[in-house]
């Protein structure tokens, strides 16, 4: 029997070389996140800021349109770019940046995290196995050949996860899980260091393709909620935070 792989996982050494862009806008963000340019604050004018962040003015333009979209700043046409309060007129994006920072995350992130995904997945379960329960078994299957990495843990119950809303037919669904992708890629492999979290994950999937094979709606349903509820204890325990 051969371990479930990912092509994301490599062996190589060598990491992307971040485009000017990009290194510019970790610089942006970091000041914003550190209190060098805090909360409601106006960005110095756009060749000062350039020369601080060691770009180009085009270069620069793009970031802060980004930046912008992703709710961090508010560019207003004649006026200073102001930095936004992110945590209130944020979106998807603020929320996968801060991911990468766990020393800016309150101490509640995780728990109402994780009570957003407790509000969602019972219901598109729910929807996937009433609208598909042969492809839901097909995923499930793809369990049985798992290897012990937290790694391909976090792959496979993000595709089981993402296919499950896919399945279901509710667009909106699909649409608030990919906007949480990096978010829960970057999180998840934290969650599934610990072992006892594989293995209550792994029973999860076990109940769950018996659930399934018997069409029982709401077995699937329930496993899926008190899965959600007792992820929280397992995160508890993680060295995230």
């Amino acid at each position: 029997m051969t371990t479930y792989q990912f092509a994301e996982e490599t062996d190589s050494p060598w990491k992307p070389i971040q485009k000017p862009a990009e290194i510019a806008e970790t610089r942006l963000i970091s000041a914003i996140l550190e209190g060098r340019f805090p909360i409601n604050s106006h960005l110095p004018g756009e060749r000062e800021l350039a020369e601080i962040l060691g770009v180009t003015r085009p270069t620069l333009r793009e970031v802060l349109q980004r930046l912008a979209r992703d709710g961090w700043l508010e560019i207003q046409h004649g006026k200073p770019t102001r930095v936004c309060d992110y945590w209130e007129e944020g979106r998807l994006g603020v929320l996968n940046t801060l991911s990468e920072h766990p020393e800016e995350l309150p101490e509640n992130f995780i728990p109402d995290l994780l009570n957003v995904r407790l509000a969602m997945a019972p219901m598109y379960t729910t929807l996937a196995v009433s609208n598909a329960s042969g492809k839901v078994l097909e995923i499930l299957n793809e369990s049985q050949n798992l290897n012990n990495s937290p790694h391909n843990f976090a792959h496979f119950d993000w595709r089981l996860q993402h296919q499950m809303t896919i399945l279901g037919g509710n667009p909106v669904f699909v649409l608030i899980l990919n906007g949480f992708k990096d978010l829960f890629l970057n999180l998840a492999p934290h969650y599934f260091s610990n072992p006892a979290a594989r293995k209550h994950s792994m029973q999860y999937y076990e109940n769950l393709t018996r659930a399934v094979q018997d069409n029982n709606v709401d077995e699937a349903r329930q496993l899926t909620e008190d899965v959600m509820h007792e992820s929280l204890a397992f995160w508890k325990q993680t060295d995230f935070l």
